[in-house]
């Protein structure tokens, strides 16, 4: 399908007042699976590998969402020499333990089941890929994705925007799509595609954090959504 076609679809779907939306992506950490366990015992494992200072595991969830050596350097202040060491330490630990301690938020695997087949379904991480693809195995989400768009292990620092724009592509342009995340970074990173974003209240972002960054729907648990989206 043209682009011209596609931006047409969508007014259409704008003026007759219903979204006729045609591919759904989600975010991973907050929204797909609960991994505040790895991920806070990987970090402080490789902070304290090179004699960084530790936090307590409920400091560290505000920093969930962005990439990771976006909050060594910009929130933990780890010295520039040792981000790409901390990172691998990080990564290390994340693929031994991550696949038995993340799991699926509740309501999450029946609703991409109810989805499946209905419309195409992307996953937009800032995980980096082979672990995303291990983990969604692992939890048995996988074949329920058509895309999963998430950066190369070798990519620094690659922005929600632009991950949004790999799975976009990897899905052929829908002219309607969604994002579903529990960060501002999915809201803004959406909002630069003209995609509007549901908020989900079971991760790591905040009802306040996700009105003030624009999400255009708020979702309390899974089975909310498809009613919001009218799907």
């Amino acid at each position: 399908m043209g682009d011209a076609s596609k931006r047409l679809q969508a007014t259409s779907a704008t003026i007759s007042g219903m979204a006729r939306h045609d591919a759904l992506l989600f975010d991973f950490d907050g929204t797909i699976a609960d991994s505040r366990v790895p991920y806070t015992r990987s970090l402080n494992h490789a902070l304290a590998e090179v004699g960084l200072p530790t936090h307590a595991p409920e400091d560290l969830y505000q920093y969930l969402g962005p990439p990771m050596q976006q909050t060594l350097t910009e929130f933990l202040q780890v010295p520039a020499e040792l981000v790409d060491r901390v990172t691998a330490l990080y990564r290390e630990l994340y693929a031994q333990i991550g696949p038995t301690e993340t799991r699926a938020y509740d309501g999450i695997p029946e609703l991409l089941r109810t989805l499946h087949g209905r419309l195409p379904l992307a996953v937009a991480t800032s995980k980096i890929l082979p672990l995303a693809e291990m983990l969604l195995e692992q939890m048995g989400l996988r074949e329920l994705f058509d895309v999963v768009a998430a950066p190369a292990p070798d990519v620094v620092n690659e922005s929600k925007s632009t991950t949004i724009a790999s799975a976009l592509a990897a899905l052929d342009q829908p002219a309607a799509a969604v994002m579903i995340g529990d960060r501002f970074y999915d809201v803004v990173g959406a909002s630069a595609h003209g995609l509007p974003t549901v908020g989900v209240l079971w991760g790591s972002g905040s009802e306040q954090e996700l009105r003030e960054a624009g999400a255009r729907w708020l979702a309390k648990t899974p089975d909310e959504i498809p009613g919001l989206l009218g799907l």
